[in-house]
């Protein structure tokens, strides 16, 4: 929980100062890019986690991994973050830079489930759909998941819309069980 709070103020932070010089775009380029190698680098992930490396080593490290590639003010938050012993929890500050910048911005994250890839058409008509149900920016995400049958389930922030077969099957089941068919 501790962490989870730093790692929010320390996003806020770095939010702040991106929009104020106007490097938004280019520090969450740089976080995207993190956040992929934090996710397909083991390796990297332990690195920064390590209580066993000392920051010393660390900096030097992340310097050579980063200094420039990445944005100036993203590379002195990475020093910045290394210099307080933070470098461990540069994952949970980069996820809590994502979701307030999405905020912020009237971006909202929504996972589609359907049994099999929806259509090029189904998809843009989706988007338009919730778009126009929530008032924000939708960037889907599809997972194809055998066990919805047919349909999809919709799921962003604390909301589920199903139109699932599946669903729809159980709820007739529900019906027959309780004799009202």
């Amino acid at each position: 929980m501790k962490n989870t709070r730093a790692a929010y103020r320390y996003a806020l932070a770095v939010l702040g100062v991106a929009e104020e010089s106007k490097q938004l775009d280019a520090v969450s380029n740089d976080f995207d890019q993190m956040d992929t190698l934090l996710k397909t680098s083991r390796d990297f992930l332990h690195f920064l986690k390590s209580p066993v490396i000392n920051t010393e080593k660390k900096k030097v490290v992340l310097e050579e991994v980063f200094k420039g590639r990445v944005n100036q003010l993203t590379f002195l938050f990475i020093q910045l973050m290394t210099s307080k012993g933070r470098e461990n929890i540069l994952p949970e500050i980069i996820q809590q830079f994502k979701a307030l910048r999405d905020k912020r911005l009237g971006i909202l994250k929504a996972e589609v489930r359907s049994a099999v890839r929806l259509t090029p058409e189904q998809e843009q008509r989706l988007s338009e759909q919730l778009n126009k149900r929530t008032g924000k920016t939708i960037h889907l995400q599809f997972k194809e998941d055998p066990s919805v049958l047919g349909g999809f389930t919709v799921q962003y922030e604390d909301t589920v819309l199903d139109g699932s077969v599946r669903s729809q099957l159980q709820a007739l089941a529900d019906r027959f069980a309780a004799g009202s068919v």
